[in-house]
């Protein structure tokens, strides 16, 4: 797959759900795997598209694991002239100490609030109104089935979401891909990834998630498209009205 085709699929997300705006100063949420990697180059293609006027950096929240590879990094944004800030934290530390005190594993909603904190606090200071994260249609469709099994809600992220608290959206311009199409992309284009070290990588609720779909996906083919294209098709929603919950 060219990425040609993902700046594709960015440009329709831009239209559909109206992600960049002219003036815009959008901070990239990057992680350092395919996903952002990949959406921190796309953003930077895309920037070059006529009537497109917007800033663009990448902004890493290092979480404080050992032997993060910062350096592939610094040399994939520099190789593409972007601009990447590297925020140092102590958020592994305090992790450990919460997983010492309740004698469990690394809390990923404790680690995802922490990062999210810090990825919010640079941007505002670097004048950005708008955060950029590298969420692909597939994961759209796990949050959608875990929100229903631990959640018994039928929901999923928007790809575009004020946060009120701290006057700023974040936009998912990855959403029309799949994680498939974007690890094509990142092969035939030597999109680097960086080594994952996260103790808990593998063991999540969202990786059973992602498993299960897979085998779904393979008794049922068409079922990948149309699971994504389902998030949208808000015209053939038909769920229970309950009718003394509609009179409160």
């Amino acid at each position: 797959m060219k990425i040609q085709s993902v700046l594709r699929a960015i440009r329709n997300a831009d239209r559909d759900f109206d992600l960049i705006g002219d003036g815009d100063k959008i901070a990239v949420a990057l992680s350092g795997g395919k996903d952002s990697m990949l959406l921190f180059v796309a953003l930077g293609m895309y920037q070059k598209f006529k009537g497109k006027n917007f800033e663009l950096c990448g902004i890493h929240v290092d979480v404080g694991f050992e032997d993060f590879e910062h350096e592939k990094m610094k040399a994939f944004a520099k190789q593409h002239g972007l601009t990447l800030y590297i925020e140092k934290t102590r958020i592994f530390e305090i992790l450990q100490k919460e997983q010492n005190l309740h004698r469990g594993k690394i809390q990923c909603s404790l680690c995802s609030t922490l990062k999210k904190g810090v990825l919010f606090e640079k941007a505002k200071a670097l004048g950005c109104n708008k955060i950029a994260l590298g969420h692909h249609g597939d994961d759209a469709v796990e949050t959608l089935f875990l929100n229903m099994i631990h959640g018994s809600k039928v929901a999923t992220f928007l790809p575009k979401q004020y946060m009120s608290r701290m006057d700023m959206d974040m936009i998912r311009p990855l959403v029309y891909l799949k994680e498939s199409e974007i690890v094509g992309v990142v092969e035939e284009n030597g999109i680097p990834s960086v080594r994952r070290v996260c103790p808990n990588d593998g063991f999540t609720q969202r990786q059973e998630m992602k498993e299960f779909l897979d085998k779904l996906y393979t008794a049922y083919p068409m079922a990948h498209d149309n699971f994504i294209t389902a998030l949208s098709n808000t015209k053939q929603i038909h769920l229970w009205q309950n009718a003394k919950k509609e009179k409160k």
